[in-house]
């Protein structure tokens, strides 16, 4: 079904804000990762990025805009999610349905060429242990070489000390925010399911589920054994604020 260009701004608007509760420097972080994307493609002609776990497409149409010629594929799990990237920004992303980790869920998101990039803002966190080792193997795979996987999430530091320092840096600095939104990842749903011109959209995939979040307590020491175990060349920290981090894995 088809959704007004009218109610997705409505509704990935507020998407926006209430994601901006969830992550310290959420623009800036999608700057440093844009940077580190453009630089590495710099030389393709066409390049292929996905963005994993892309809800509406927040990032992926940041990188579209930023990079014209690419070629951006949003996958995400949930359908009315990316039905409203879809409808609010337009042919510059493609929009995939597919659950990050399943067998064969590459192939499922039409990527048969090599990937020039894949990036992911506050998803893979939701992953097990164990799916993200294979998440890792698969993408390490696909990545041509030189290519990259950009990851930006909550990740412990090693020290438990730190980690709480970590954490209280970004408590601080969310203090210091003005408020962005009234919604947060529960009142947003409720929203989005009550609006009446939505209705066909949610009664569509009446029986949708979001996968199950198995999570992980993986601190950074272990998400870059895992990278580098999957056969990644090199893998590090590049840019943090409190306890987001955005990794960068090279193929």
């Amino acid at each position: 079904m088809s959704v007004s260009t009218v109610a997705a701004a409505r509704w990935v608007d507020r998407w926006e804000r209430q994601q901006q509760r969830y992550a310290i420097d959420r623009e800036e972080a999608f700057t440093v990762i844009a940077d580190i994307v453009e630089g590495v493609t710099a030389d393709r002609r066409a390049p292929l990025v996905l963005d994993l776990g892309s809800g509406p497409g927040s990032l992926a149409a940041r990188l579209a805009r930023r990079m014209p010629r690419a070629r951006v594929v949003a996958v995400d799990a949930d359908p009315r999610l990316l039905e409203l990237g879809r409808a609010y920004y337009g042919p510059a992303v493609r929009y995939v349905e597919a659950v990050i980790g399943e067998p064969g869920w590459l192939d499922a998101a039409g990527t048969a060429g090599p990937v020039d990039a894949a990036v992911s803002t506050t998803a893979l966190h939701y992953l097990s242990e164990r799916t993200l080792r294979r998440v890792y193997r698969d993408l390490a795979g696909r990545l041509r070489p030189g290519g990259v996987l950009v990851n930006c999430d909550h990740i412990c530091p090693d020290s438990a000390k730190l980690g709480e320092l970590a954490l209280h840096i970004g408590r601080r600095r969310a203090e210091r925010e003005p408020a962005v939104a009234d919604d947060d990842w529960e009142t947003w749903w409720s929203g989005v399911a009550a609006d009446p011109e939505l209705a066909p959209l949610f009664s569509a995939h009446r029986h949708h589920r979001h996968p199950r979040c198995e999570g992980n307590d993986l601190t950074l020491s272990g998400h870059l054994a895992l990278l580098r175990e999957a056969g990644f060349e090199e893998a590090g920290a590049v840019w943090q604020f409190g306890n987001s981090h955005v990794l960068v894995a090279v193929r």
